[in-house]
């Protein structure tokens, strides 16, 4: 890549993508439009064009006690809301099932819009249900949320003793991952726990990412990878993606929303009696978290920078990523508001000394080369 670019023409010049944004509840349970005004999310086609963001990893996520009894049923919804936002918007965005398919929609000037299911309680330990979101487009699957599911233990939970859990992924779990193999769909090992990272590391023929997951070794959150992990992750040739949620990224942080934990959980269970048994929806619950977060000093900038920073020391710089958890988190470290800042992550880096090729590489080309491998694995 030629030197003297500007961070902008740096930034403008890569194909950016990011592995994670819950998105997708907003056009179920809002109603909102990708095309319209931002309207308190963080993530529309405008903010994207306006932070060069090419394309999406749209996470399917199923919020575990409000829809038991129907996993399936509220994925199949939010994948529903993503392919009408596709069919409504034709000119603007795109459904993308390969790597190829993502580069003709960067081409084309179209939004690349690409699926994952973040938690697999979704297929509800079915192996039909998990092919069947592929024949739907589905081309990731984060293996559990906070909640240990059938099949595989959670990070989320793990120290519940009320919890039943497996030691990891269980024979049925090691079916599941072969299958995701057979099928080149991602397997995304960010929320499971320490023992199931290491069993999906032992199945896995394909390379794995973190979608959305930062470095332990900085903040102190079992969500986080150790150093030991980014290695693995490396040397499978996966990677590992850059989370922007505050208390994975700074550790004052992180204590301070701890803290407020007791208080914010009686304020979910008195909103839950409101809605009186029916399901919450996130735009209300997540009120909540802003308001607690408002009360608290921003994450700075700074730290996340360290988070990206410490991950290429550690794993190599070809093998970490962006996963911003946008519209999935209450708010984003202080200078990150939406889509439309993510050039400051590359004008950051090269600040701290990354080369313009290698900042490419972490903004969308090392997702690009895991997506082409994990298909390559596939078989008909």
């Amino acid at each position: 890549m030629s030197q003297g670019l500007t961070s902008e023409e740096v930034h403008r010049s890569a194909i950016v993508l990011d592995t994670h944004a819950d998105t997708p509840q907003r056009f179920v349970d809002e109603r909102w439009d990708f095309t319209g005004p931002l309207a308190g999310g963080m993530l529309s086609l405008e903010t994207a064009r306006n932070g060069n963001l090419a394309g999406e990893l749209f996470a399917l996520w199923v919020e575990p006690t409000q829809w038991q009894g129907r996993f399936a049923h509220r994925a199949f919804s939010l994948l529903d809301g993503l392919l009408e936002q596709i069919r409504l918007h034709p000119e603007a965005m795109v459904l993308c099932t390969t790597a190829d398919d993502v580069l003709a929609a960067h081409a084309s000037g179209r939004f690349a819009a690409m699926v994952s299911i973040e938690g697999g309680h979704a297929i509800e330990a079915d192996l039909g249900l998990l092919r069947l979101f592929y024949r739907l487009g589905v081309r990731a699957m984060t293996l559990t949320w906070s909640n240990t599911n059938e099949w595989a233990d959670s990070s989320g939970d793990i120290d519940d003793p009320a919890v039943v859990h497996h030691n990891g992924l269980t024979d049925f779990g090691r079916e599941v991952i072969a299958e995701m193999n057979r099928l080149g769909m991602i397997v995304d090992i960010s929320h499971v726990s320490d023992k199931t990272f290491w069993d999906v590391l032992e199945v896995s023929k394909a390379p794995v990412i973190a979608s959305h997951s930062s470095a332990r070794a900085l903040t102190n959150s079992a969500r986080n990878l150790t150093d030991e992990m980014l290695v693995a992750i490396a040397k499978t040739d996966g990677v590992a993606m850059v989370n922007f949620y505050p208390a994975f990224i700074d550790e004052d942080y992180r204590l301070a929303w701890s803290a407020q934990r007791p208080e914010r959980q009686r304020a979910h269970a008195a909103l839950e009696e409101e809605y009186a048994g029916r399901p919450v929806p996130f735009a209300a619950s997540t009120l909540i978290d802003r308001e607690h977060t408002a009360r608290l000093p921003r994450a700075p900038f700074s730290s996340l920078i360290d988070h990206f920073m410490h991950m290429i020391q550690v794993a190599g710089v070809d093998h970490v990523g962006i996963g911003t958890d946008f519209d999935g988190i209450p708010q984003p470290p202080d200078g990150i508001d939406s889509a439309a800042d993510l050039p400051r992550i590359t004008a950051a880096l090269l600040e701290r000394g990354v080369s313009a090729e290698d900042v490419h590489k972490i903004l969308g080309g090392n997702f690009l080369r895991v997506f082409r491998a994990v298909q390559a694995v596939a078989q008909p």
